[in-house]
């Protein structure tokens, strides 16, 4: 598992020793873990004034609340819900509701100059 941002290191880890491959896939579909880890990535925001474990608390806050919005009163069950999610946060989807929320205020910044 890959984690891009160098910030988030010490909170995101997986350790090679502890790594298991598993040769199911034949390469076809990505490493579950590793769509986690840039749903996470993609979702958090990026002030100066939050701490790193704050970013990720808040990257995943985002992520289970967009879930839970999208499964509220809809035939989906909150695991399906819950796996778009992640996928299209990892994909850094537009219409993604943690890519949305991470972006507001930048949004609002700019409108605000």
């Amino acid at each position: 598992v890959n984690v891009a941002d160098i910030s988030l290191v010490d909170y995101i880890t997986v350790k090679e020793k502890y790594a298991k491959y598993l040769p199911h896939s034949a390469g076809r579909y990505q490493n579950p873990v590793q769509v986690l880890v840039n749903a996470i990535i993609m979702s958090a925001p990026l002030y100066s004034y939050w701490t790193r474990r704050c970013r990720v608390n808040q990257a995943m806050w985002l992520l289970g609340t967009g879930a839970h919005e999208a499964a509220f009163r809809n035939i989906k069950t909150i695991a399906e819900c819950l796996a778009e999610e992640l996928i299209n946060a990892a994909k850094e989807s537009p219409n993604n509701y943690a890519i949305k929320k991470k972006d507001e205020p930048e949004r609002v910044a700019q409108f605000n100059v």
